[in-house]
């Protein structure tokens, strides 16, 4: 039974073991599956994590309350209850908290974050969030005096030095697995990670880096679709070897080139920003749209997702613009990014044109429903959001039907551009990131990429091309960074960045 009065030290020892007990659960699953737990040294290692474990999160909590009671007992219940949905997330998903998964989080729109909504995430929140934090608040903590509390912490700073020096031999495993170690450690890998994210994109959004102005060199008549694809990994797509047909019209299609391709990151906004940049750089450089929007080029950009660099251009239309041109259920999928768009190219008054589509078609956990029923190939789906509650063959089947509308949608596009006889015209699709659809227990994407399987990172990138426009080059892989090149070869465009071993075409 929790006594309603306690001394300072005593209250933070019971904190820092109930999350202990609440939220760590994955983090020592890692540390048993990656050290030799019958052996002395990983003995050691387990024993000495624990113990910094609770001791440093003691130590945390005991210097927050003894400066502050009212704000310590806020904090900590807010701490208790994300830390419940955070480890909800990793139970469910196989999640790591890192600062790019924080990203991830801070990235997610509304309506892609009210799918993960379930019953099992109320109980989490409220057993390990909201019940302990009644208890917080109603907890009497007595004071400790200055000279105490200068003595405790001392002596609590030198133990966990001596832990850790204790441990130099282990360093060097520690340092190894520290990602994976610091996205589990509650609440160090949201509190942590979300100010590494901060502070990141505060440098990367200080000014957009100008790329050397470009010069168009034909009057020819020519447009690039770039369709950025959403959570699509190669090994589903039935042009990439796949055992069920589920790109039954591309596969029909004359003029199709699918290569092998990976992606420079596992998760949306650092994957978008590959595609779109003509280097893989953690700066903040020129993007393709804005980039030949401000050379004079006709840039359109069409969405029904989140997460890409910020775009400067006039044509820029989300899913609530394009619904008011759009008519029937279908547009309330992603097929409302092709509502009208053969006329908007038609409408155009200049001759190069450069179209990105960037759909949300594959993204999890809801596969089932991001494609309209008639799309619904493969039987039975998983419908739940707590995708380890489904077969893995429901999963896959449901996910398999996201890239059967994919295939639809990319079919339409290249039929609208088969009708546009005065345009040499080239259709690109290229997803952000793979997708972990239950193998090695791991689900959706997101894991650092120095980890990461090759579900989440081996993507599709399909080009078409209209009659007798080009040939392309016999590639082997590809990156994402193939994307802005090959777009400017295909436009006619000169730039200073432009290099001929990244451009696709011959």
């Amino acid at each position: 039974m929790l006594k309603n009065s306690l001394k300072l030290s005593s209250f933070a020892l019971l904190m820092s073991f109930l999350n202990f007990i609440f939220f760590h659960i994955p983090f020592f699953s890692f540390v048993f599956s990656k050290v030799d737990y019958k052996s002395l040294n990983g003995v050691a290692i387990i024993i000495s994590l624990i113990i910094l474990m609770l001791v440093a999160n003691a130590f945390v909590f005991y210097l927050i309350f003894f400066l502050s009671r009212v704000v310590g007992k806020f904090l900590l219940v807010l701490t208790f209850i994300i830390s419940s949905i955070a480890v909800y997330f990793i139970n469910t998903y196989s999640v790591i908290i890192d600062e790019s998964m924080i990203g991830n989080i801070l990235n997610t729109n509304y309506e892609e974050s009210s799918n993960f909504f379930s019953i099992k995430l109320i109980f989490y929140v409220l057993f390990l969030g909201i019940l302990p934090g009644i208890y917080i608040i109603k907890v009497k903590i007595s004071t400790d005096p200055l000279k105490k509390f200068l003595i405790t912490s001392s002596l609590t700073l030198l133990f966990m030095l001596i832990v850790v020096f204790a441990n130099a031999s282990n360093w060097l495993w520690i340092d190894k697995n520290s990602k994976t170690l610091g996205g589990l450690a509650m609440p160090w890998s949201y509190s942590v990670n979300t100010s590494l994210f901060y502070i990141h994109e505060y440098k990367k959004n200080e000014k957009e880096i100008l790329l050397p102005n470009a010069t168009i060199q034909n009057n020819e008549k020519s447009v690039v679709v770039l369709v950025i694809g959403e959570s699509a990994r190669s090994q589903n797509f039935s042009l990439y070897g796949y055992g069920k047909n589920t790109n039954p019209l591309l596969s029909k299609e004359q003029n199709i080139h699918s290569f092998k391709a990976t992606s420079c990151a596992t998760y949306t906004t650092a994957g978008v920003k590959c595609i779109l940049e003509h280097t893989n750089t953690d700066d903040l450089y020129e993007i393709l749209p804005n980039y030949l929007y401000r050379n004079n080029v006709e840039v359109i950009w069409r969405t029904t997702n989140w997460g890409e660099p910020p775009v400067h251009i006039k044509n820029y239309q989300n899913k609530e613009s394009l619904m008011s041109g759009c008519k029937g259920k279908d547009c309330n999928y992603d097929e409302v990014l092709l509502s009208g768009l053969k006329e908007q190219i038609q409408a155009s008054t200049k001759n190069k044109i450069l179209i990105v589509l960037h759909t949300s078609t594959s993204h999890g956990p809801t596969y089932s429903k991001k494609y309209p029923s008639r799309f619904e190939t493969f039987k039975p789906v998983c419908n739940s959001v707590e995708l380890g509650n489904c077969s893995q063959q429901e999963l896959i089947n449901a996910y398999d039907n996201t890239i059967v509308y994919t295939d639809y949608l990319l079919y339409r596009v290249i039929e609208d551009l088969k009708q546009l006889k005065d345009y040499k015209s080239t259709m690109l699709f290229v997803s952000d990131h793979g997708e972990s659809l239950g193998e090695k227990n791991l689900y959706m994407h997101g894991m650092p990429l120095s980890i990461a399987p090759k579900e989440q990172y081996e993507i599709p990138f399909i080009v078409w091309v209209s009659d007798s426009s080009q040939q392309l080059k016999p590639n082997t892989t590809l990156s994402q960074n193939h994307v802005f090149h090959s777009a400017l070869h295909f436009l006619g465009i000169k730039s200073p960045v432009y290099k001929e071993d990244m451009n696709i075409f011959k």
